[in-house]
């Protein structure tokens, strides 16, 4: 679980269900890093309503993740809030596995590797 997600609301105002559902989904998120960067793992979460242009309403979730050796933002627009964290945490998570590819331990792919050899 990530210890540390700020949720901001910008122009609107955010209610407990909202904070909640937000905290279920990213902050599960950690288990896609290495377990030796997962306790300096912050999170801040921007949620921002606003007008489209034929004026119906628009729900932006913007998601910066700070890791030890990067930074992750994914930034993504949906008719709803709901939606808009949904799509914010299916590109977390790509982005999040391939962050634990290029920065996790050489050995534990090798293991992975051998496994696979002796299992056939």
């Amino acid at each position: 679980m990530i210890k540390t997600i700020q949720i901001d609301g910008v122009h609107t105002k955010l209610n407990k269900d909202l904070e909640l559902y937000v905290h279920k989904k990213i902050g599960t998120l950690d288990r896609f890093t290495s377990r030796k960067s997962r306790e300096s793992v912050k999170a801040d979460v921007k949620l921002k309503e606003a007008k489209g242009k034929d004026k119906s309403k628009r729900f932006t979730c913007e998601v910066i993740v700070r890791l030890p050796k990067e930074r992750i933002t994914v930034h993504e627009k949906a008719s709803s809030f709901l939606e808009a964290i949904d799509l914010s945490e299916d590109k977390l998570k790509t982005r999040l596995k391939k962050y634990k590819e290029k920065h996790g331990d050489p050995k534990l792919h090798r293991r992975i590797i051998n496994r696979l050899k002796n299992s056939r």
